[in-house]
C-alpha cells in the first residue's frame, strides 16, 4: 500500500505543493498540518496554529507564496487547529469559517485547553500578550455544504458527521480533500471527545468520495491515499468491536482489551474510557 500519494511535489519555503495552487504546510509544534489554497481573486487557510507565535509563522509563510486576500477556515475545535485565530484576524485576515459546532465548543471549552498549548505557546496557556484571547469562527458551516469561489478555483466545505469530534469540517479543493484530526498519519487517532462507532461510518463516506478526491491531507502527518483511510476505518472498527466485547463481559477487567487492541496503550485507553462514557451517557438518556 502506497500511503502518499506519488504526485505531491518537493516542498518549497516549508509547504508542500500537492495539487496546482494546492500546499500543505508541516509545522513543527504539534506535528500540525496547515493547508492553502490559492485562487486568482483570494487565497484560503486550513487551521490556524496553536497560538500567535505559530500563527504568525504561518502567516509569514504564506506571505512568502501570495499576497492575495486571506480567508481562514478551523476544521475543528482542538487547540493547536484554531489559537491562532485571533493573530490571524489582526493580521487581516477578512474570515474564518468553520461549523456551528466548532463555535459552539470553542465558548464552551476553550479556555480548558490553554493548558495544552504550553509547551510552544506559553502566553497563550496563560491568556497574556498579544493576540491570546480565543477567537471565534466569524462564518458558519450550517446544513449545507458551502462553496467559495477562489477564483480560477473553488473550494467546498462540509460535514460528513461525528467522528474525531461532533463537528469536523472537510475541505475539498481541486483533487485534494483536507481532512482535519479525521485521518491522522503517523499517529493513532485520538479518542479523548471522539465518537468512534460514528467515527468508523464517517470515515468509510469519506472512502467512498475517491472518484473526487485523490490526495488527502490528515490534520497532521503526511498526505495520503484512499487506502490509508481503508486501512483506518477498518483498524478502527476492529478496535470498537473488541471494546465492546469486552464492555458486555462485566465480570472481565476491560483493561485486559488494552494489549489486544490495534492502538498504542495511551490511546486504547482513551477509546475504552470514551466508549464506556458515550455508553453510559446513552443508559441516562433511557
Amino acid at each position: 500500500m502506497t500511503e502518499t500519494p506519488q504526485h505531491v511535489t518537493t516542498a518549497h519555503r516549508g509547504w508542500q505543493e500537492v495539487a496546482p495552487r494546492i500546499w500543505v504546510r508541516a509545522n513543527a509544534a504539534f506535528a500540525v498540518n496547515t493547508g492553502l489554497v490559492i485562487g486568482d481573486e483570494r487565497a484560503l487557510l486550513i487551521d490556524t496554529g496553536a497560538g500567535p507565535g505559530m500563527a504568525q509563522e504561518i502567516y509569514d509563510a504564506v506571505r512568502m507564496l501570495t499576497d492575495l486576500p486571506l480567508t481562514a477556515v478551523n476544521t475543528h475545535a482542538h487547540f493547536d487547529h484554531y489559537f491562532g485565530n485571533a493573530l490571524m484576524l489582526a493580521n487581516g485576515v477578512e474570515d474564518i469559517w468553520a461549523t456551528a459546532g466548532c463555535a459552539a465548543s470553542i465558548r464552551e471549552n476553550g479556555n480548558s485547553q490553554r493548558p495544552q498549548a504550553a509547551d510552544a505557546e506559553p502566553e497563550m496557556a496563560v491568556a497574556m500578550g498579544g493576540n491570546t484571547e480565543l477567537a471565534e469562527p466569524t462564518k458558519l458551516v450550517e446544513d449545507a455544504p458551502v462553496d467559495l469561489d477562489l477564483g480560477g478555483i473553488s473550494v467546498t466545505l462540509f460535514h460528513l458527521g461525528r467522528g474525531h469530534t461532533d463537528h469536523d469540517l472537510l475541505v475539498g479543493a481541486g483533487d485534494v480533500l483536507f481532512t482535519g484530526d479525521l485521518v491522522e498519519q503517523g499517529a493513532d487517532p485520538a479518542f479523548e471527545d471522539a465518537f468512534p462507532k460514528d467515527w468508523i461510518r464517517t470515515l468509510g463516506k469519506i472512502a467512498a468520495l475517491e472518484d473526487l478526491y485523490t490526495v488527502f491531507v490528515p490534520g497532521h502527518g503526511k498526505p495520503v491515499s484512499v487506502d490509508f483511510i481503508t486501512t483506518q476505518m477498518n483498524k478502527m472498527r476492529t478496535a470498537v468491536a473488541v471494546t465492546r466485547s469486552a464492555m458486555d463481559q462485566a465480570s472481565v477487567d476491560m483493561t485486559k482489551a488494552i494489549p489486544i487492541l490495534p492502538y498504542g496503550p495511551d490511546q486504547s485507553r482513551a477509546l475504552l474510557t470514551r466508549l464506556r462514557t458515550l455508553a453510559r451517557w446513552r443508559w441516562l438518556q433511557k
